[in-house]
C-alpha cells in the first residue's frame, strides 16, 4: 500500500469537486474514506487524512501568498 499515492489521489479528488471541499472540512475521515474507496486498511485512514490536510493547508496557504505578492 502506498500511502504517499492515496493522498496524492484523495488531494485531487477532494481539491477537484467543490462538495467534496466542503464535506472534508466537515468529516475529513469519512470523506477520504469514499474517496479512497474500500482498498485502504482502516489504520491507514489516519495517516491519509493527516497527508490531506498538510496539503490541503499548504495550497491554501500558497494561494493566499499568491493573493498578496499581487498587491504590491
Amino acid at each position: 500500500m502506498d500511502v504517499t499515492a492515496l493522498v496524492k489521489d484523495a488531494v485531487e479528488k477532494i481539491t477537484g469537486d467543490a462538495d467534496l471541499t466542503k464535506a472534508f472540512k466537515a468529516d475529513p475521515t469519512a470523506t477520504v474514506k469514499k474517496v479512497a474507496g474500500d482498498k485502504v486498511p482502516a489504520e491507514a485512514i489516519d495517516k491519509i487524512v493527516a497527508g490531506v490536510k498538510a496539503k490541503v493547508s499548504l495550497d491554501s496557504a500558497s494561494d493566499a501568498l499568491g493573493a498578496i505578492k499581487k498587491l504590491f
